[in-house]
This record gives C-alpha cells, structure tokens and sequence, in this order.
C-alpha cells in the first residue's frame, strides 16, 4: 500500500507528510526505542506514543516509512522538521495504539 492512504485516513491528523508515494508493508507497535532500532521492519508504519526527537531518529535508522503517534500524543517543531527533512511522515490520532494499528492493517493490508 502507498503511504498516501495511510495519510488519507480519518482518524488522523498529518503532521509532517514525508513521501506519499513511498510503499508501506508492515505496522509496527513498539514504545521501547532500543527494541524499536533493531526490530523495526523497513517501510514500516510504526505506531508508538513516544513523541520525542529519539524516536525521528530511531525510525531514521530503520529507515521506517512513518510514525502514528498514538493517545493524542504530539511531537515538538524540531522533530518535526527533522522527520520532515528524512522524509518520514508523522502522524497523531486519539486512537490507542491497537486501534490504529489495526486501522491502517484493515485500510490496505489485509
């Protein structure tokens, strides 16, 4: 699925776009940043609550697609303009993480 259906989807709020034409193939849910750097698939969403410059760089690493960050959890402008520059898409949602991670399965996974 395109990156861009993920960014379509009503429960979210887009907060730096990344690269809409970029393939997706996994959710991942983790909030542990160190499971996150060595487990994380490439052109991943991850779908975590941690909202910090850490998890940009940690998601740079894995060269994952795009954060959801979960719970209503935001990211500060420096982050933000640090996902935006390696092209990672940030999103935020009220959801709980199960929820939206199965939202984007049910949006084009399945």
């Amino acid at each position: 699925m395109k990156l861009q259906t993920i960014l379509k989807l009503p429960d979210c709020r887009v907060l730096s776009e990344g690269r809409p034409e970029r393939e997706v193939t996994r959710v991942f849910c983790c909030d542990l940043l160190s499971i996150a750097m060595s487990r994380a698939p490439s052109d991943s969403v991850w779908v975590t609550v941690m909202g910090n410059k850490n998890t940009v760089a940690v998601a740079s690493l894995a060269d994952v697609a795009c954060i959801v960050l979960a719970e209503g959890v935001s990211m500060d402008r420096d982050s933000l303009e640090k996902a935006s520059e390696e092209g990672i898409a940030v999103l935020s949602t009220e959801l709980p993480v199960f929820d939206m991670a199965l939202n984007i399965y049910r949006a084009g996974m399945e």
